[in-house]
C-alpha cells in the first residue's frame, strides 16, 4: 500500500548554478548551458504554512510518506517496493573501542535490492512514467542497474542495462532476472556510460524515448535519495548530528542530504546548523580527494580507476562543483582509503556489531578510523556512518 494521495508541491526544476528555471511538466536531463544536475524546487513557501510533522508521522512507513515533497503527484505512479525507512543503528561496541560515545550507522542494505540505489531509481521511473515514458537506459557500476531493473519490472517498462564486464557478478544476475536488457562493456562506468548513450540516441524514433537515468543526468533520482535526509533529521528529533560519513562516488546521496536540509530548513523544522560533511573515496579511484585537498573547484577524471568497492570506482564526477562546494560549506573533507582498509574495516563491523556491510559503507569505518587518529573529532560528536548496501551483493 502507497503512504498517502497527498499532492506534490512540484514547482519546477532549477539549475543550481545559473539558476535558470525548466518546466516540470517536461521531460528534462540536466543543464546544457552549465553541464549541471537540474534540482526539483517545491512551493515550500506555502507548504510550510500548513504542512506539519505530524503529517506524515502517522503515515504507513516508506519512502513515499513524504509525498508533498516528492515529485509525482498521481498516486499511481508511486511505484514502490517497500523502499525507505532503513534503520538507524548504535554502534555501541565500535564505539567503545574507539572512544566515541554516539557512534551510529544507518543501514541501506535492508532497501529493495540490497542497496540505497532503491530510493533513486524508485523516484525516477515513477517520475518518467507520469511524463509517459516507458523506455529506459542506464550505465552502471552494479547496484543501480540491479535497481533500475527492479521498478523497470514492477512499473512494467522496459530497461537496458550498461556494466562493466567485471561488475558483480549477482548484479548481472539480478538484472537478467528482473527481465531487463544486460549489456556487458570492456572497461569502466565510463565506457558503460558511452555505449548508454549511444543506445539512447538510436532509440527515439517512432516517438519512443527511451530515458537515460544516469547520475544526475536527470533531476529525480536525486529526490529519491534526499528521503535519507528527511529520515536522518526525523531520527534524530530534528537537530542534527555533528558528522556525517559518507562514501561517494557519483555523490548523489551526499547532495541530496544536503538538499534534504535545506528543504526541512525552510518548512522551520530544523535550523541553520549542519553536520560535517565527510567524503569517502577509495585510494584507486579518488578524483573528489584530489581536488578537494588541492583547492580545486572542478575534479579531474581519475585514471586508471580501480577499487574492490564497485560503486566508487567512479573516475569521472558530474557533479563535482556541487559536491565541493557541499564539503566546503559544512567545514566537512574528503578522505581515501585503502582496499586493504576497507576489507579489514567490513571484517571489523561484522564481527562488533554484526552488520555485513558493503565494500563502500564499510570505506566509512576505514575513514572513521583515520579521523579518530588525528584527532578530527570529538568524544561526544553524534556521528552518523551510512551503509550503502549488503555485502552479500559483493561475495
Amino acid at each position: 500500500m502507497l503512504a498517502t494521495r497527498a499532492q506534490s508541491k512540484l514547482s519546477h526544476l532549477e539549475c543550481p548554478e545559473c539558476g535558470r528555471r525548466s518546466d516540470a511538466h517536461q521531460v528534462n536531463s540536466f543543464c546544457r548551458e552549465c553541464n549541471s544536475p537540474l534540482f526539483a524546487r517545491y512551493d515550500l513557501k506555502s507548504l510550510r504554512l500548513t504542512y506539519k510533522y505530524s503529517d506524515i508521522r502517522n503515515r504507513p512507513k516508506g519512502m513515499w510518506r513524504w509525498a508533498e515533497l516528492l515529485p509525482v503527484n498521481n498516486p499511481a505512479h508511486r511505484h514502490s517496493l517497500g523502499e525507505g525507512d532503513t534503520p538507524v543503528i548504535q554502534l555501541s561496541h565500535l564505539g567503545e573501542a574507539l572512544g566515541l560515545k554516539n557512534l551510529f550507522l544507518k543501514d541501506e542494505s535492508l532497501n529493495p535490492t540490497a542497496t540505497f540505489k532503491a530510493r533513486g531509481l524508485a523516484v525516477a521511473v515513477s517520475k518518467a512514467t507520469e511524463l509517459g515514458i516507458t523506455h529506459f537506459v542506464i550505465p552502471t557500476a552494479g547496484n543501480a542497474g540491479g535497481a533500475l531493473a527492479a521498478y523497470a519490472s514492477s512499473a512494467n517498462c522496459s530497461a537496458h542495462i550498461f556494466m562493466p564486464h567485471d561488475a558483480p557478478r549477482v548484479n548481472q544476475v539480478e538484472v537478467e532476472y528482473y527481465g531487463a536488457s544486460l549489456h556487458l562493456v570492456d572497461g569502466l562506468i565510463t565506457h558503460a556510460a558511452r555505449e548508454a548513450r549511444l543506445k539512447t540516441s538510436q532509440n527515439t524514433h517512432d516517438d519512443i524515448l527511451c530515458l537515460d537515468v544516469s547520475t544526475f543526468r536527470e533531476p529525480y533520482r536525486l529526490e529519491g535519495k534526499k528521503t535519507l535526509g528527511f529520515e536522518i533529521a526525523e531520527y534524530y528529533q530534528w537537530r542534527l548530528p555533528d558528522v556525517i560519513i559518507y562514501p561517494t562516488g557519483g555523490g548523489t546521496g551526499l547532495l541530496g542530504i544536503w538538499k534534504a536540509f535545506d528543504e526541512l530548513q525552510e518548512l522551520g523544522w530544523i535550523g541553520t546548523e549542519r553536520p560535517r560533511m565527510i567524503c569517502v573515496q577509495s585510494t584507486g579511484c579518488a578524483p573528489l580527494v584530489a581536488a578537494f585537498n588541492a583547492g580545486q573547484e572542478r575534479a579531474q577524471t581519475w585514471q586508471n580507476a580501480d577499487t574492490i568497492a564497485s560503486g566508487l570506482r567512479v573516475p569521472t564526477v558530474f557533479a563535482d562543483r556541487l559536491i565541493l562546494k557541499t564539503l566546503r560549506l559544512s567545514a566537512g573533507d574528503a578522505i581515501a582509503v585503502s582496499d586493504e582498509e576497507i576489507l579489514a574495516a567490513q571484517k571489523r563491523l561484522s564481527t562488533m556489531e554484526g552488520i555485513f556491510a558493503a565494500p563502500e559503507g564499510a570505506a566509512t569505518i576505514a575513514a572513521l578510523s583515520h579521523l579518530n587518529t588525528i584527532k578530527a573529532l570529538n568524544q561526544d560528536d553524534k556521528i552518523l556512518l551510512i551503509n550503502t548496501g549488503s555485502g552479500l551483493k559483493y561475495i
